[in-house]
């Protein structure tokens, strides 16, 4: 989609969490991958963390950087599966107030291209909370990759036309 190149470009604060039971800071590919995306696009990384698969845990390090004025954007990776450690999706559900259907749509959409039917194992999915946005992608760095070259990169550059996540920040706790 078209960069309209007369708009200036505003940086998103962007706080990046690993949901993993089994990774830790040295091993942690889909977090490099998503701290390189952004960073390179020029958003500036607002934090990062690694929890482990625990809704509550979850829950906790979410509405911490939801109320932190210096975030605008959280991007999570892992724990959307099927299997019952699998809880990103409920850990959002609880701080949810709107519920973006249509990004959780078109990832497994563009999943699809690479993975065939394997991507309907994923539960990926985004929502506004308390005005920010949060979105949640699968672990693996294909997945990673996926989601921000097909949809988040654009959504987050506030020249992508005709419409961007961006344009919409200073609105997005409007009553």
């Amino acid at each position: 989609m078209p960069v309209d190149e007369t708009r200036p470009f505003r940086p998103v604060r962007i706080a990046v969490l690993t949901v993993s039971d089994t990774r830790g800071p040295a091993d942690d590919r889909s977090g490099d991958t998503l701290v390189e995306r952004l960073t390179a696009a020029g958003h500036e990384l607002a934090d990062r963390a690694i929890e482990r698969d625990d809704a509550d845990a979850i829950v906790a390090k979410l509405d911490g950087w939801i109320d932190d004025p210096t975030v605008d954007c959280v991007i999570t990776t892992g724990g959307t599966g099927v299997t019952g450690r699998d809880v990103t999706p409920e850990a959002i559900s609880q701080v949810a107030d709107k519920m973006i259907p249509g990004f959780g749509e078109l990832f497994r959409w563009l999943s699809y291209r690479t993975i065939g039917t394997s991507t309907i194992q994923s539960r990926a999915c985004a929502c506004v909370a308390r005005g920010t946005y949060i979105f949640a992608l699968p672990g693996s760095t294909g997945a990673v990759r996926d989601a921000w070259d097909g949809i988040l990169q654009d959504q987050l550059d506030s020249r992508h036309r005709p419409c961007n996540f961006v344009e919409l920040m200073p609105r997005l706790m409007e009553r």
